[in-house]
């Protein structure tokens, strides 16, 4: 058992007036599984390249382990798999190699391809199986479910939870369920480290923000009870000072000139008295403060749908779908109706992004003057300023911009280039966007790819409150079994 100590850790990037991380300080135990969660651009990437030694940084990082990277960067695609895994781990036994391979239901015959040739599932699964083989080594895994499907995922979580010593970057909650032990947490103002799997953590997590919050309403309702004695105590005591001294009605004589030390010490008492409900009031106002600081403010997300004249929205029939001459689809058949949220489920390559650009680029069967809202699989292509990508969608600004705000964008954001925008946070913005159209349909390609999981919540809620009719694709197990009406297998 060895531990990673960080302490002090503080990080900006170049140019940047604000901070990743500010002095922040735990210690995680080379044995865990852990989980790492946060919001979109709260710096969990930035955290895995600091201990990688990629960045400068301000504070001390010390661990007596190595640490390696997934995705591991393949220089040389054109070598077999088998080649690429003897340069990654050079000792490692023929033996070994297909063991690993097999817990990951990889074929053996996928050792004697190109490495060029392998979908992004089989790198995913390549690739770790070959990290994990390297002796004295703390992984540091990024996003590993981006290229899996679902059976996929299901079997990349069995084969981690074996596994031991690693940190884990991942938005789906059964896959984190599955296979962690330990929550790493990024905050508003802290990183802590909790024991248990995400459900654990999200479930203390609620706790207590529900204590926060509930403390909170109780030291507003008392500050103003505070404010209120306070303000009546001192005017008790300005009455009580006001008849130390006076004449009587026909003025010759100065009345309560024996009364002068009752009510002076009257007065004084009542002075002391506001002053010390001014203290607690300053008090309760103090511990009011230190309240909500790490409380991810997750509001209601609205959408507005479109009634479509004709109870069917879509139709698809006989359709084939061909790559080369490989032919993955024939015969399809599909109708969606009015209220309906269809996902289309299925292995990787099996079609389903084929069949949601059909639909999209308007084919024949698509009725006249639907109108559809979609969200692509990549969000590599958004470049410029959210006011330009707003204008050139010819959607209200905003409202995009505040529908961005509820998905924890902050407002410095909206000044920033798109490209500098994290993965996450691009394809927020192919989502609000398609929130501010008014469609009768919206058609969405893994829409979850790199969003955190609050924003993942937001966005079932949305969806199981608005009803819109739908198609979509996504693996995420969780959105599956909460978001459609009906689900079509391929």
């Amino acid at each position: 058992m060895a531990m990673i100590d960080v302490s002090g850790l503080t990080f900006a990037y170049d140019g940047s007036y604000d901070n990743i991380f500010e002095d922040a300080a735990f210690r995680i135990d080379t044995d865990w599984r852990l989980g790492f969660c946060g919001r979109n651009g709260r710096g969990k990437t930035t955290f895995l390249n600091l201990l990688m030694g990629r960045f400068e940084y301000r504070g001390k990082i010390s661990a007596s382990v190595a640490f390696e990277y997934f995705p591991f960067e393949v220089e040389n695609t054109g070598l077999d798999v088998l080649q690429v895994l003897l340069e990654i781990v050079p000792d490692a036994p023929h033996w070994q190699i297909e063991k690993e391979l097999s817990k990951l239901a990889v074929g053996l015959d996928v050792l004697e391809r190109p490495f060029a040739t392998l979908s992004g599932g089989e790198r995913t699964k390549v690739l770790l199986a070959a990290l994990f083989l390297r002796e004295n080594s703390f992984l540091l895994i990024d996003e590993p479910t981006t290229h899996l499907d679902m059976h996929g995922r299901e079997t990349v979580a069995r084969y981690l939870k074996g596994k031991k010593g690693f940190i884990l970057v991942s938005h789906d909650r059964d896959f984190l369920d599955e296979c962690v032990n330990h929550v790493l947490s990024i905050n508003k103002t802290n990183i802590e480290v909790q024991s248990g799997n995400f459900s654990s953590w999200f479930h203390n997590k609620q706790l207590r923000d529900g204590f926060e919050i509930a403390e909170n309403e109780r030291l507003k309702k008392d500050i103003s009870r505070l404010q209120a004695a306070a303000k009546k105590t001192a005017a008790w005591s300005d009455k009580a000072e006001r008849t130390k001294i006076g004449f009587s009605p026909n003025g010759d004589v100065e009345k309560h000139v024996n009364r002068r030390a009752y009510v002076g010490e009257k007065s004084r008492k009542m002075m002391a008295r506001s002053k010390s409900i001014s203290e607690r009031r300053e008090r309760a106002v103090q511990e009011k403060s230190d309240l909500l600081k790490n409380i991810d403010t997750a509001d209601k997300l609205k959408i507005h749908p479109l009634k479509y004249h004709a109870p069917r929205l879509i139709e698809l029939d006989g359709v084939t779908i061909s790559y080369g001459e490989k032919t993955v689809l024939r015969d399809f058949a599909l109708t969606i109706s009015g209220g309906e949220r269809v996902a289309l489920m299925g292995g990787n390559g099996c079609g389903k992004s084929s069949i949601i650009k059909m639909i999209v680029a308007r084919d024949e069967n698509i009725p006249h003057g639907l109108k559809i809202s979609y969200v692509p699989q990549d969000a590599s292509f958004l470049t410029g300023g959210l006011s330009d990508y707003a204008a050139a969608r010819k959607i209200d600004e905003p409202l995009f911009k505040a529908i961005l705000r509820k998905l924890d964008f902050s407002r410095t954001q909206f000044d920033k280039d798109i490209r500098s925008f994290s993965s996450g946070q691009k394809k927020k913005v192919l989502i609000a966007a398609s929130l501010c159209e008014h469609a009768h349909i919206y058609i969405w390609d893994e829409p979850l790819n790199y969003i955190d999981i609050l924003s993942r919540i937001q966005i079932e809620e949305l969806l199981q409150q608005y009803q819109p009719t739908m198609l979509f694709v996504e693996h995420d197990r969780a959105f599956c079994r909460n978001v459609p009406t009906r689900e079509v297998r391929l």
